[in-house]
């Protein structure tokens, strides 16, 4: 390179690195954008995986996404085949269909990980409970999450009450006892809905569901409920 060509005098080295912060500067818009690794997402191989470090795993994931430090594991050419000939999930996912909390995203997760079953108001009926029998009993997946959200649609008409269209009713009236268990109680009549009506779900699959309660009782699967915060990304647990 002459100095033509080179003005500043600056060498090959130094403008390749001055080339590589312009190219941030452009692709992220006005400053400069500096790049911090992303913690790696744990690698998970261990077919009889505890229900903890299953929640572990997801917890750091969470955490990834709230810090928007994604690592997007699971999600290449070599996953795909190496789950073509069959799947080991790590945890079971019973959430709301809400198009805002897609469990794979918000846990930094990817293909193969999570068995997820979505419907409206995280409710239970006979399909949902077959769904969670088979990743249980057949897939060995030791950890259930019930997660509800802020602000759930759902629990909204069902605290909101008055008539609904369609099989929508069948969602309302899935989820009224967890508005009627949190009536009269004060703060925010959705909110205090929304987390009842997890711990509803949750006591309904331990207690009600003769599958699902033996695997509990015999500690091959572990459930519990948690909430999605739509304002922050962050994922707590619903004591």
């Amino acid at each position: 390179m002459n100095n033509q060509e080179n003005p500043l005098g600056i060498n090959r080295r130094s403008l390749l690195k001055f080339a590589g912060i312009g190219g941030l500067v452009a692709a992220g818009g006005i400053g400069v954008k500096y790049v911090t690794s992303a913690p790696r997402a744990e690698t998970v191989t261990d077919k009889d995986i505890t229900a903890d470090r299953a929640w572990e795993i997801l917890k750091s994931g969470n955490e990834r996404y709230v810090a928007k430090k994604l690592s997007h594991p699971h999600q290449t050419e070599q996953r795909i085949t190496e789950l073509a000939t069959g799947q080991h999930p790590f945890a079971i996912v019973l959430g709301c269909a809400d198009s805002r909390v897609p469990p794979e995203i918000i846990f930094d997760r990817g293909l193969g990980d999570l068995f997820v079953i979505r419907v409206a108001g995280n409710i239970v009926d006979d399909a949902v409970v077959g769904s969670i029998e088979y990743a249980a009993e057949e897939l060995n997946t030791p950890l259930l999450v019930v997660l509800g959200h802020e602000r759930c649609g759902a629990v909204t008409a069902a605290v909101k009450g008055g008539e609904v269209p369609g099989h929508i009713s069948t969602l309302v009236k899935a989820i009224q006892p967890a508005v009627k268990s949190v009536q009269g109680l004060p703060g925010d009549p959705i909110e205090n809905a929304v987390k009842a009506n997890v711990r509803i779900v949750v006591s309904q699959l331990k207690s009600n569901q003769p599958i699902v309660s033996e695997l509990v009782k015999s500690n091959k699967l572990k459930i519990v409920g948690a909430r999605y915060d739509l304002d922050s990304g962050k994922v707590d647990i619903i004591p």
